[in-house]
């Protein structure tokens, strides 16, 4: 899976694809528009940062590159893939419970935090994982 050069993107399908985890240096996109919402980017090697009108959606460490981001109130899915392991956080709903699937395999259950992280790690060395978080 490639980086997103232009850094984010509106797919076909509606879904978002944003992250270059190949430059050194810092780059940002902001006010990127789809429905009325207006999203922000910020990415290089060491870090990948998704806000939706000011809220954070998705942040990796160090970063990554993210295809058919999509979110709606039950679940989020993506695939992102990265050098080595990336850690994941995650801006859900406060204080419930959600499942963790990477490849189709349920990794984990985790409760958001007061102020709704989720956070947890990915290991690239067999490329590209596609994810997918549902809440209980």
């Amino acid at each position: 899976m490639a980086v997103v050069e232009e850094l984010i993107r509106l797919e076909n399908d509606n879904s978002l694809s944003f992250g270059n985890y190949l430059m050194d240096t810092k780059k940002k996109i902001i006010d990127f528009e789809v429905d009325g919402d207006l999203y922000k980017v910020k990415t290089y090697n060491k870090i990948t940062k998704l806000e939706k009108n000011g809220i954070l959606l998705y942040e990796s460490v160090p970063g990554t590159a993210v295809h058919n981001f999509t979110m709606d109130e039950k679940s989020v899915s993506f695939s992102v893939t990265g050098e080595n392991t990336s850690q994941i956080t995650m801006e859900l709903e406060p204080e419930k419970e959600y499942k963790i699937f990477i490849e189709n395999v349920q990794v984990g259950k985790v409760k958001a935090s007061l102020a709704g992280k989720v956070t947890f790690s990915i290991d690239f060395t067999s490329g590209e994982q596609k994810v997918k978080i549902e809440k209980i």
